[in-house]
């Protein structure tokens, strides 16, 4: 960024707000504070998927070495089957050029590169932000300790309960999938020495247990996902029996390789599978928001946080182009007009994703199910994994500069 060097607050220090914090150093030239609520980086134990499309921004920001050493890469492609463990279709983790491939990475891992790659000192821990707002041409930060910091622009990275969200004008409307996810890892060495070492999802009915590798292949990541109306009484995540999901999946037939790895689960946690409505604007004058805050998104596609790292290296790359801080609302502007559209349709892919994983709604045909999952199959590689988002943000500058 040309100009007087801008102050901006990054608001939430988990993996968005740390992969905004890098991409504005390197693209930008911008250091960045990032205020995160936690008194430290600590991340719940269990697993994320960096997708093509996201390792192809950890390439550019010059993290995906260093992802690859701490993940593991599925030892080919994954696999999509019915309850009974017949394959539907295989699963085509890579972008079409075969350069970029699924990185399975234990979330602790993850946050612990993102976090060595920024300035210790643009790192403010266990500053929890009570409200932003605007003043003059920049930006107020309210802590909850009474205590105010002025900044010339705010990113709010700070989830789905943003408090960011709301200075920019965008009301907050929490919707319930009807659906809990069990989450965890388990140990490899207390699987068959013949397990796939690849990702596999088994779709039943109403349910589906979603696995994969991690650490090189030393753990193995589980997603099991089953109805409930738990969130709705009471609080949206907690630990949980292990009797639980093992009875959920009880209840119909399923392969008998789906109850050989939950009999090793050691520990799991539930989380209520939460989403918003796509909102109509990620931006007010130097406020900005990023990640879930802007669009989340249920966890059936793996583009969570994949979503975040496209999000982050697309404002770099416009607040590279503002002269001075006096253009921050412009590149904020251009950033959102980049981005809303494809976070908006794999929102709402996700959705329609689990609806299959799950035999809902129309895929309770399960032939008309395996059909849409077979025949997207190339379609999801091309339009998901082949994005390039530093391309598609240098093909819309030109587009603006002709306006």
């Amino acid at each position: 960024m040309a100009g007087k060097a801008a102050r901006i607050a990054i608001i939430g220090g988990g993996l968005g707000g740390l992969a905004a914090a890098i991409a504005l150093k390197k693209i930008a030239g911008v250091q960045a504070t990032v205020f995160e609520q936690s008194h430290k980086h600590d991340e719940v134990g269990a697993g994320v998927t960096i997708a093509p499309n996201g390792a192809r921004v950890l390439d550019t920001l010059g993290l995906l070495e260093a992802m690859q050493r701490a993940g593991a890469i599925p030892d080919g492609h994954g696999a999509y089957l019915d309850a009974m463990g017949n394959v539907v279709t295989d699963a085509a983790w890579e972008d079409s050029a075969k350069h970029y491939q699924n990185i399975g990475i234990y979330r602790p891992d993850m946050i612990d590169i993102l976090a060595q790659a920024v300035d210790p000192e643009a790192i403010r821990l266990n500053q929890r932000v009570k409200s932003v707002e605007m003043a003059g041409a920049g930006v107020r930060v309210h802590h909850e300790n009474g205590e105010q910091e002025d900044f010339d622009a705010v990113i709010g990275a700070d989830g789905i309960r943003s408090v960011v969200r709301k200075a920019v004008g965008q009301p907050t409307r929490f919707v319930y999938s009807g659906f809990i996810a069990y989450r965890g890892v388990i140990d490899a060495s207390d699987l068959p020495r013949d397990w796939n070492r690849i990702s596999q999802t088994w779709m039943g009915n109403d349910r589906h247990l979603m696995t994969y590798p991690l650490q090189q292949h030393k753990l193995y990541n589980y997603v099991a996902c089953i109805p409930s109306d738990r969130p709705l009484k009471g609080p949206w995540s907690g630990p949980a029996d292990i009797a639980e999901v093992q009875a959920e999946f009880a209840r119909q037939k399923w392969d008998p390789r789906v109850h050989q790895f939950l009999a090793q689960i050691k520990e799991t946690f539930w989380w209520g599978l939460f989403d918003t409505d796509p909102i109509t604007n990620w931006s007010r004058g130097p406020i900005a928001l990023l990640g879930d805050a802007a669009h989340c998104m249920v966890p059936h596609q793996g583009q969570g946080v994949n979503q975040a790292f496209e999000d982050s290296i697309t404002l770099a790359f416009f607040l590279k182009q503002a002269e001075s801080v006096s253009e921050i609302p412009e590149a904020f502007r251009r950033y959102t007009a980049v981005r809303m559209q494809r976070a908006t349709i794999l929102q709402v892919g996700s959705r329609r994703a689990g609806a299959m994983f799950d035999s809902q709604f129309q895929f309770t045909n399960t032939h008309k199910r395996d059909v849409d999952i077979t025949s997207g199959r190339d379609f999801r590689r091309a339009a998901v994994f082949d994005y390039d988002a530093l391309k598609v943000a240098e093909k819309a500058l030109e587009r603006f500069k002709r306006i």
